[in-house]
């Protein structure tokens, strides 16, 4: 594997950065998850605004163009003669010194890796998935905008190790008023007597798949509604859905012990399904 470290390729084994990077010593850095599917990137000018939006909200001015950014990805995945890819393009905030002042350091740092990986849930997108919610809570706007994909992900990490010792595929935030938020690596929705509620993205990152999952919902028309959910709306859904570049598009069929609907992925989770899988085989930007 090849990897982009701040203007240059090099061999995975020499791809480091060093122990004075801000991005390493505070996570004081942005991230994006991006997917190739058949020969293309899909979403990449979306992913790209969502990347340079979260820098912009941290400080951080990324030294290089969206244009030149976007073929730092594409190239590095043609060296990597990869058709179908996982791409984590990242941004650092750079050596500096050892206070928290990001003042002190001069020059972020700009990395690109492209790895093969298929399903991140394997069987379970027929079976479908376990979730559990968490006692952890969803960073809040007001200290850490969870809409800023940022190196820090301990909120997610804690959740996710929660829901690991309760034995679930996911786990399911709530914010700090009881509102459920979105899962620790995914945004959520649940199907409701035919129409899909989503929650508003105050507390949850504004997902590029959750976009498509609703543009793909509009198209077969299926009403989407925008709208705040709690314990009762979980546990009453006719079918959940979770989606997120990694996850891609999901069915819950369990939540804290509960069965969802008839306990496997429902009708619209299928139809929302078929229809990702058709748009990525034939959207995106050319390698």
């Amino acid at each position: 594997m090849e990897v982009y470290m701040d203007g240059t390729f090099v061999p995975q084994e020499e791809a480091k950065v060093s122990v004075f990077d801000h991005g390493f010593l505070y996570g004081d850095g942005v991230f994006e998850g991006i997917r190739g599917y058949n020969g293309r990137i899909f979403r990449l000018n979306e992913h790209i605004d969502r990347l340079y939006d979260s820098a912009k909200t941290i400080d951080m001015k990324i030294p290089i163009t969206k244009e030149e950014f976007s073929e730092i990805i594409l190239e590095t995945v043609r060296r990597n003669n990869l058709k179908n890819a996982y791409i984590r393009p990242i941004v650092t905030r750079g050596i500096g010194t050892m206070g928290l002042d990001p003042t002190h350091c001069p020059k972020p740092m700009v990395i690109c890796i492209a790895i093969e990986w298929g399903a991140m849930y394997g069987d379970l997108y027929e079976k479908g998935l376990t979730a559990v919610t968490v006692a952890v809570r969803r960073n809040a706007p007001d200290a850490l905008p969870p809409n800023v994909k940022s190196m820090n992900y301990l909120n997610n990490i804690l959740a996710k190790i929660e829901a690991n010792y309760k034995g679930g595929d996911e786990a399911i935030f709530l914010d700090a008023q009881g509102r459920i938020s979105e899962g620790s690596g995914d945004n959520i929705f649940i199907v409701k007597n035919g129409i899909i509620h989503t929650p508003h993205t105050l507390t949850n990152l504004k997902g590029i798949t959750r976009d498509v999952l609703i543009e793909i919902a509009e198209s077969l028309g299926i009403q989407v509604k925008i709208v705040e959910l709690g314990f009762f709306d979980l546990y009453t859904a006719d079918e959940m859905i979770v989606t997120g570049t990694a996850a891609e598009v999901a069915p819950i069929v369990k939540v804290d012990g509960r069965i969802i609907g008839s306990g496997r992925p429902g009708p619209i989770t299928k139809q929302i399904m078929a229809a990702f899988k058709t748009i990525t085989e034939k959207e995106g930007t050319p390698i």
